[in-house]
């Protein structure tokens, strides 16, 4: 069963109950890694109780009711993950915004009309292409082409229009950013960047925090700098 896997060895961020079914959907290869992303018919099925069965997610997504980012989705395996916008159409019409939990597990949270026509994305690579360009490739495996130079840098979040890729807005990592921290042992914050400390070696550059910790490069998320241009769970404050 190439296409499922046993609900007992499934990602810890998944909020599913460990007994049960023995088998669950795996994640289609895609724009987020298996432990960092759930199928989605499991958001319709076990999150959003949208439906009893596979079957009948499968229909919703046949009748082209659900979107992530912006865009028709059919496949019930494609995999939703941290910051990815999923509407559903009317009656209901409710919007959704993927976001991770204290407990590191994935979890979804109502979002306003308004929320659901942005995202935010973490820039992870940057590199010059032909013709002098600039391409950026964020955390959602999205590749964007700026004009060179550009200012933007590798853990820099940009606010990208859905479902176009028009960047309307460069939050830079640095000094009072605020900041979501998407993994380790302070999963699910969310802190002010004190300093981005850069380790000559091997090891990843870690940032710290006003709050007095710090963690790796690549749990930092920032989210904007007075306050978070997305809407995060009740009770998160710097």
């Amino acid at each position: 069963m190439p296409f499922r896997l046993k609900r007992r060895a499934s990602p810890r961020s998944w909020p599913i109950a460990r007994k049960g079914r023995k088998w669950v959907q795996r994640p289609s290869p895609g724009p987020h890694g298996q432990n960092d992303s759930m199928p989605l018919v499991m958001v319709l099925r076990d999150i959003l109780h949208l439906a009893n069965t596979a079957r009948e997610a499968r229909i919703l997504l046949r009748e082209g009711k659900v979107r992530v980012d912006g865009k028709v989705v059919k496949d019930v395996a494609r995999g939703i993950g941290l910051m990815d916008v999923v509407s559903i159409a009317a009656p209901l019409a409710k919007d959704y915004r993927m976001l991770r939990d204290r407990r590191g597990r994935l979890t979804l949270l109502p979002i306003p009309p308004p929320d659901a026509k942005f995202k935010l994305g973490r820039v992870r690579f940057k590199h010059t292409v032909a013709g002098g360009k600039i391409a950026l490739t964020l955390h959602d495996g999205r590749n964007l082409l700026v004009g060179a130079p550009t200012e933007i840098k590798v853990g820099d979040t940009l606010r990208v229009e859905l479902p176009g890729q028009k960047v309307l807005q460069r939050i830079a990592l640095g000094s009072n950013a605020l900041a979501f921290i998407s993994g380790g042992s302070h999963v699910g914050e969310l802190a002010r960047v004190d300093k981005v400390e850069v380790i000559p070696s091997s090891q990843p550059n870690r940032v710290h925090f006003k709050e007095g910790f710090s963690t790796v490069k690549d749990y930092v998320f920032i989210v904007g700098t007075e306050t978070a241009l997305v809407t995060l769970p009740g009770g998160l404050s710097p």
